[in-house]
């Protein structure tokens, strides 16, 4: 610990990354949650798994996707970083001052805002949802669950691609997009109940984002929003929490391996652009939402919507 917080020390301010300082943070809760589970499990039996429960072999897995994460966001990021800074300083109309509050609304707005969009989009289209699902490949729900992240983050990358557009510093880009990151960890827990009823109205909670990962028909493509919940009740993408949900994709990937759970999508689609005939039947399983088929196909749905 003490190399990384040296490490962070050389880098200018702007570039050290929030999510690094949050780990000791997620590793904490993480502990805290799992011998709460273990604990518990014993008075919740049942024919379904116990709430919040753990499985050793699965938060490893989200654990070991998590630090790979952390490797290849820092090399998206830097890459974006490059095109960021020369939108910001040659395409800009205007360049917002980084020592305004207001700035700040607007970045962490803005980039709330084009979560929603990207996330929308990644449950609608087939190669974006192919990066996406790795996230939703676990069949429980704990803060473990919250580190099984993607490690392709193009779509994010170009989603952002306004804010720089608009006058906001690349650097504070990446750090309201942290800030976002680090309030969805906490989202991702059984053992938090529905909240006050304005903070249910306004933010994502644990409520909304368990409804988010149910591969429950009535919770398929539901509750984007990455801080603020406001976003699915204006585009009319929410839903409340009706009952306890069912975990992980509608076509369960049962491996823990970390390279299947990221790539298995992406080899699903090139199998299904392989077998099509029609140059209409390959574009529709590339941009398609998930499971998507030709109407005269007799063929099983292709994808693990999730």
């Amino acid at each position: 610990m003490d190399a990384l917080l040296r490490v962070l020390d050389a880098l200018p301010p702007q570039m050290r990354d929030p999510v690094l300082f949050a780990i000791p943070f997620f590793l904490l809760m993480l502990v805290l949650e799992w011998t709460a589970a273990r604990k518990l499990a014993q008075l919740e039996a049942g024919d379904r798994t116990p709430a919040g429960a753990y499985h050793r072999r699965d938060a490893w897995a989200s654990l070991s996707m998590g630090l790979v994460s952390v490797a290849t966001t820092a090399g998206w990021k830097l890459l974006a970083l490059l095109g960021y800074a020369a939108i910001y300083a040659y395409l800009a109309p205007w360049h917002l001052p980084a020592d305004r509050w207001y700035t700040w609304v607007i970045a962490i707005v803005g980039v709330d805002l084009l979560f929603y969009a990207y996330h929308r989009v990644a449950h609608r289209v087939r190669l974006v949802w192919a990066t996406h699902q790795a996230h939703h490949s676990s069949q429980y729900f704990n803060f473990a669950t919250a580190l099984r992240q993607k490690w392709n983050n193009s779509g994010e990358i170009l989603m952002w691609i306004p804010l720089p557009l608009l006058g906001v510093p690349p650097w504070m880009v990446f750090a309201s997009f942290s800030v976002n990151l680090i309030y969805q960890f906490w989202v991702h827990t059984e053992r938090i109940d529905k909240l006050w009823r304005p903070i249910e109205f306004v933010f994502n909670t644990p409520s909304h984002h368990r409804v988010h990962h149910g591969m429950d028909p009535e919770y398929l493509d539901k509750n984007y929003g990455g801080i603020f919940i406001l976003w699915d009740r204006i585009f009319n993408t929410y839903s409340d929490e009706l009952f306890r949900p069912h975990y992980g994709l509608t076509k369960q990937v049962d491996t823990f391996n970390i390279w299947t759970l990221q790539t298995h999508e992406y080899v699903a689609i090139g199998r299904d652009v392989r077998a099509a005939k029609r140059w209409r039947d390959k574009l529709g399983y590339t941009f398609g939402p998930p499971g998507w088929a030709p109407r005269d196909s007799e063929r099983p749905v292709p994808s693990s919507a999730g």
